[in-house]
């Protein structure tokens, strides 16, 4: 490159390069900082991340390495941009369809949960979890996509309201993010959600359960301004609600899905 000359940011080989940086401690901060602003110039960058030889491992060394910092917590605002930028670029490749099972497998998440465990309400805390989030909430998005399909399956669903742990378990996912804050939900995956609860609403086991477990913000209007525009997915709210409300009651109301007869 000649002197002066400006680089092309969505010069392929300027990536390279970068990637190439996280390998090197001096220049590994200003790699991470310029890769998380071109990550969204190349889609296939986390194919890069992952397939580069210590890429990943480098990236993780930089999670780990501030672990020390959050319990008492004296994480610096500088360390916490620096991690959010790793943060980041693990995103990228837990979103990429190539990468996103082998990113699973290697149970890359788990890396995060000390993040999501911290109770700081300093800036530099609320990035962290907001970050991780993110990357807990592109596999999430797949995994409702996963349950759909399996609950869609007559012996899917079968197996999953068999007893009360399944159920429970897939139950409490989809809960979570419907309790996520409404701007962080899009309307694609709210209406996969509830077509979720609408087909585990046709196992009686199920009908039964979510009588009393179907998350609040689902039938107290919450999502009335997401959907406005959304005559599909309106109409597949009313669905839900209507089913699950038809079949109630009278008698003592079950306190959680545990206690639902699954013999």
């Amino acid at each position: 490159m000649l002197t002066g000359e400006v680089p092309n940011p969505r010069d392929p080989e300027l990536v390279e390069r970068l990637v190439l940086d996280l390998l090197d401690p001096e220049l590994k901060g200003h790699a991470l900082s310029e890769l998380r602003k071109k990550r969204e110039m190349f889609q296939d960058l986390a194919l890069l991340l992952w397939n580069s030889f210590g890429t990943i491992a480098s990236l993780l060394q930089e999670i780990v390495v501030v672990y020390p910092a959050l319990s008492p917590p004296t994480l610096s605002l500088p360390a916490s941009n620096r991690v959010c930028n790793v943060l980041a670029l693990l995103q990228c490749v837990a979103s990429h369809p190539e990468t996103r099972s082998h990113f699973i497998e290697a149970r890359i998440p788990l890396y995060m949960c000390a993040f999501l465990e911290t109770d700081s309400k300093t800036k530099q805390f609320e990035y962290l979890r907001l970050t991780s989030l993110g990357v807990i909430g592109a596999l999430v998005k797949v995994a409702t996509f996963i349950t759909e399909k399996i609950v869609v399956d007559d012996a899917g669903l079968s197996y999953i309201c068999a007893n009360a742990d399944r159920f429970y378990t897939v139950g409490a996912a989809l809960a979570t993010m419907v309790t996520s804050p409404v701007d962080q939900l899009s309307k694609r995956l709210l209406k996969h959600i509830i077509h979720c609860y609408l087909r585990m609403a046709d196992n009686p086991r199920g009908f039964a359960a979510l009588q009393t477990c179907l998350p609040a913000k689902l039938k107290d209007g919450t999502f009335n301004s997401c959907l406005k525009d959304d005559p599909s997915g309106r109409h597949l709210l009313q669905q839900l609600l209507v089913k699950v409300t038809s079949g109630r009651k009278g008698g003592p109301a079950h306190n959680s899905v545990g206690r639902m007869s699954w013999g």
